[in-house]
């Protein structure tokens, strides 16, 4: 009997330890969360949608923008503490000083939708590049706050090198690839009301699920001159036997009738089943982190396969880092400008 005892309390202290240990992280997770969200109190990204807003847009076309307003980096301290030191930018960002930041309002469908602008200082016409950032259901001030900070990480050394870049912050009733696609392909026309913008001249820049995004974006538009997709799902009904959390946390909370109609829904949103419907004028350029744990690396080779049999014009690159290439950060930078040097 001392002996089951003594089994039964090593037990109950043993799951006692784990629930403290995951308690403690998720809650260090959501204290970090709060803290960030608290941070952006009163700054730029804090601005509201107002019924005036609605009303000064209701007779505006979509893609066009309500409000337009520069972004102080410094003023924003969740960004400018990952960008700075002692009050400035870091060697690594500090090619930042040239590129000038904003935080749009623009219409989309019967929504007010906000998005970032990254452009370069100087004058003059710039091709156009379309960044759809990865992650869901970010509302309000934390999603242009994200937005913001993956452009800054992904997409903006493009604006150093004379491109203009512009992301969405998707809608608040975000859908996973819903009717939020329209709040990308709505920027095609936000952008011929941008001065620097050559709107003769778009590309896409899609990470994650914003990769699903611009496959979507292809799918629907002609207007794409030709995207990069980094680590971007091709499958999601094999993701989400491989990640049984991003069905429970993702799909069916965010995608509409999804419990009646998963299987088609999933479709809707994997590319791996309508490749022959991109754009056959496009090229695409495919990135994928050998190492990744969270979208496999297989999904890059489900969509190489299909791409491969309809002779579509494609690039699949290899590259060994994980899901953010975290390690070759100064590669992927350089084959995105290589890249739409060439194709744009």
């Amino acid at each position: 009997m001392k002996l089951i005892k003594r089994i039964v309390i090593s037990i109950g202290i043993l799951i006692l330890i784990v629930f403290l240990f995951f308690g403690l992280k998720l809650g260090t997770k959501y204290y970090k969360s709060y803290q960030n969200s608290e941070s952006l109190t009163n700054t730029i990204l804090d601005s509201k949608i107002s019924t005036e807003d609605y009303n000064n847009s209701y007779n505006l076309k979509n893609g066009a923008i309500i409000s337009k307003k520069i972004i102080n980096l410094s003023e924003i301290p969740p960004i400018w503490n990952s960008i700075s030191e002692n009050n400035s930018l870091t060697k690594n960002y500090k090619y930042l000083d040239n590129i000038n930041f904003y935080v749009i309002l623009y219409k989309s469908d019967s929504l007010l939708v906000n998005g970032i602008i990254a452009e370069p200082k100087k004058e003059g016409k710039f091709p156009v590049v379309i960044f759809n950032r990865g992650g869901n259901k970010e509302v309000g001030k934390m999603a242009k706050a994200k937005t913001l900070h993956s452009l800054i990480q992904s997409a903006s050394k493009l604006a150093d090198q004379d491109y203009l870049v512009i992301a969405s912050c998707y809608r608040e009733n975000d859908e996973f690839g819903g009717n939020d696609i329209k709040d990308v392909l709505n920027l095609t026309e936000t952008i011929k009301t941008i001065n620097k913008a050559d709107s003769s001249r778009i590309g896409m820049f899609g990470w994650s699920r914003g990769g699903m995004m611009t496959y979507l974006s292809l799918k629907n538009s002609n207007l794409i001159k030709t995207a990069v997709i980094g680590n971007g799902p091709s499958d999601l009904g094999k993701l989400i036997i491989e990640r049984p959390e991003m069905e429970k946390l993702v799909c069916a909370k965010l995608i509409p009738k999804y419990k009646e109609n998963k299987s088609e829904e999933l479709k809707k949103r994997s590319v791996a089943y309508w490749a022959d419907e991109l754009d056959k004028s496009a090229s695409l350029l495919i990135l994928c982190g050998t190492e990744d744990k969270q979208v496999n690396p297989n999904q890059a080779d489900i969509i190489a396969d299909k791409l491969t049999k309809i002779n579509y014009d494609f690039k699949l690159e290899k590259i060994k880092t994980d899901h953010k290439f975290s390690n070759k950060k100064n590669e992927l930078n350089t084959l995105l400008i290589n890249w739409f040097k060439e194709k744009l």
